[in-house]
């Protein structure tokens, strides 16, 4: 399902990793394969706009240049991608040499005159996160500000370009290109948050210029940088649909809206919910490699739920006494996972429970006021009966008898 025209979302914009990654090559290849494979059908435009059922039995509605469509599917993944933050500091929409990093590498790619021709250029990074709307980190801005520095170096030598940061996470092998750049003379200039860059348009001696002012806290003064091009490093934001999609599926958002992985070690691609897998920057920001590297862990966890014929459930579901019932739906209410629902019986409506989708967490035993529903292997006569094999009625006995004593 794919909501844009065309297949490879921001990827598209992306030509080049810091690694050397030619990633428009890649995409070409991967998306003609997408094409060709004969058991792969992509809809465009698509918006998907109704989902019930469970793990091996998905009936998902969409939308798609017009048509409506119902697809029956066994497993789920989350691809939605993310988003890029829409700057409204530094000058950007209000001057057109101010850029994102992602215009930046486009106009870089695309050999544009007046860039080429460019003495300085000046990179702010931090734009749009690590600040009180958005306190993470989006991780990939530093390699990729890294990177458009170097690329500009290997075309123009000469070229002055400033990179003023916070914090420099080019994490892993990326540090040996942190390295590569300070060598090439590409300056790193740090910022506090309380003290951000200040950007002004000037004219100095004739000739339009883009002023930053920061202080520096080696020289303890204030810097004055001319610039010809400012390029912001902005931050990557979730998807706008991330909410409707997590409604629709019944799958956890984190506090950043991205999606949550139910075990960030032992099941980094699944979800709460059975069936649904998640990849890529849908999780949260990342490099290319390693929304790869999660997209085959993804498609892996898919094959192995669809090469069985049947669904294996845990034997600790919930299960419903009909007689006792009073179909008053506190358990519907307290069931997180949507498990629970009213069917028709001989008896009248009376609440039952799926037990592909149940995960046993006894809530809505807790919520029912007649006792109608209970947890298999932990109801009360079991967990007695247990208390009773480990503690005998004459052990008991005796151990009254000799704490009376002792008394």
């Amino acid at each position: 399902m794919e909501k844009d025209t065309d297949l490879g979302g921001i990827a598209r914009r992306i030509h080049y990793t810091l690694e050397g990654l030619d990633v428009q090559a890649y995409l070409r290849d991967v998306i003609r394969k997408v094409y060709r494979h004969p058991l792969i059908h992509v809809f465009h435009n698509a918006a998907i706009t109704d989902v019930f059922g469970y793990v091996g039995n998905f009936v998902t509605t969409v939308k798609s240049d017009g048509r409506v469509e119902e697809i029956r599917h066994g497993a789920t993944i989350l691809a939605t991608g993310a988003d890029v933050y829409r700057p409204t500091e530094y000058l950007y929409g209000e001057d057109d040499r101010v850029l994102t990093n992602l215009e930046l590498e486009e106009q870089i790619a695309g050999r544009d005159e007046r860039l080429m021709k460019s003495r300085s250029l000046v990179m702010i990074q931090c734009v749009g996160c690590r600040n009180e709307d958005r306190n993470y980190c989006a991780r990939i801005c530093c390699g990729q500000s890294v990177k458009n520095a170097l690329k500009l170096k290997e075309i123009n030598p000469r070229i002055d370009i400033h990179i003023l940061f916070r914090d420099m996470r080019t994490y892993g092998f990326r540090e040996d290109h942190y390295r590569e750049a300070s060598e090439k003379d590409v300056k790193f200039i740090l910022y506090e948050p309380e003290d951000k860059p200040q950007v002004q348009a000037v004219e100095e001696g004739g000739q339009p210029a883009l002023r930053v002012t920061l202080p520096d806290p080696i020289l303890g003064k204030k810097l004055a940088i001319d610039a010809d091009t400012i390029a912001l490093a902005a931050a990557v934001i979730p998807a706008s649909g991330n909410r409707e999609i997590s409604q629709l599926y019944k799958v956890t958002l984190g506090p950043d809206d991205f999606f949550k992985e139910a075990h960030v070690k032992l099941r980094p691609v699944d979800f709460a919910a059975d069936g649904v897998f998640l990849c890529g920057t849908a999780h949260y920001p990342k490099h290319i490699p390693e929304s790869i590297n999660q997209a085959y862990g993804a498609a892996g966890r898919a094959l192995t739920l669809l090469s069985h014929d049947i669904v294996t459930v845990s034997g600790s579901v919930c299960e419903v006494k009909e007689n006792d019932c009073v179909s008053c739906g506190a358990c519907i209410t307290a069931c997180t996972y949507g498990a629970i629902e009213f069917r028709e019986t001989p008896q009248g409506r009376k609440a039952w429970v799926n037990p592909v989708l149940c995960k046993g967490d006894g809530v809505c035993c807790a919520k029912c006021p007649t006792n109608a529903i209970f947890l298999k292997h932990f109801t009360d006569e079991e967990l007695l009966s247990q208390i009773d094999a480990a503690f005998p009625e004459e052990e008991i006995v005796q151990q009254f008898d000799a704490a009376v004593g002792d008394a």
